[in-house]
């Protein structure tokens, strides 16, 4: 495996116009961890992922993802995206949108078909393969955003709210597999804003009006709040922020 950080920031910024949505955030994301970036809506977790896709230009710091610097062009076939926003097109049938991901990326049409069976199985949507997106639910479109995400392997995943609109059963399903990919190497960051969702993760980050306000294990966060749950040591750590 290669070594250092899967993504280094350093007192990233960024502004439009007066609005400020990130303000000199600086973290580490080792490999291998399942890493939660959580904040209430608003709060720069879409603009942190944007800017290490080489989306979105930050006005000061900088980032590196997977060794790279941003923008990282060489790492984009070894990155796998699923944005908050509609990521399928609507007029291809599931499997004809899975085939278009992995061509822009470069996998074989063998690879393709293979990796197109074991997602669709994954997210819970195989016996949609043929249907037009455009016949899917809001839930199941998102189902197939991430099974494109997660079609040529990439070494990390940026997932920006994917259990939003996911009932229950197989949102508990998702973790257990994000959890599975870090054992095989893989680097997952994941954006939310449900708190509940920090105990699934190896390390966790709260981001507050553009600032990060704690990054640490879940029971380290615990302990340094002296909360009994995630949920009140997050609250603590606002109301402090908000008092400053």
């Amino acid at each position: 495996m290669p070594k250092g950080p899967a993504v280094i920031a350093k007192e990233l910024k960024k502004a439009f116009g007066d609005v400020e949505a990130l303000r000199g955030v600086s973290l580490e994301i080792p490999r291998g961890v399942t890493f939660g970036l959580l904040g209430p809506n608003g709060a720069g977790k879409t603009t942190f992922i944007r800017i290490c896709l080489g989306l979105t230009r930050p006005t000061s710091g900088t980032a590196s993802v997977l060794g790279e610097d941003i923008p990282p062009r060489a790492m984009l076939p070894k990155i796998g995206y699923m944005p908050q926003d509609l990521a399928v097109y609507l007029d291809l049938t599931v499997a004809e949108n899975l085939a278009l991901f992995g061509r822009l990326v470069g996998m074989e049409e063998e690879a393709i078909e293979k990796r197109t069976d074991e997602v669709l199985k994954i997210v819970d949507i195989a016996e949609r393969r043929d249907s037009l997106a455009s016949t899917l639910s809001g839930g199941m479109r998102r189902r197939a955003s991430l099974a494109a995400a997660l079609l040529h392997d990439p070494d990390l995943l940026l997932l920006d709210e994917p259990t939003v609109g996911v009932d229950p059963e197989l949102r508990a399903a998702f973790w257990v597999y994000f959890q599975d990919l870090t054992k095989r190497g893989r680097t997952v960051l994941i954006t939310t804003h449900y708190m509940e969702e920090a105990s699934n993760c190896d390390l966790a980050a709260l981001l507050h009006r553009g600032r990060l306000l704690i990054c640490d294990g879940p029971a380290a966060i615990k302990e340094k709040t002296r909360a009994e749950n995630l949920d009140d040591a997050f609250l603590t750590l606002v109301r402090e922020a908000n008092a400053a």
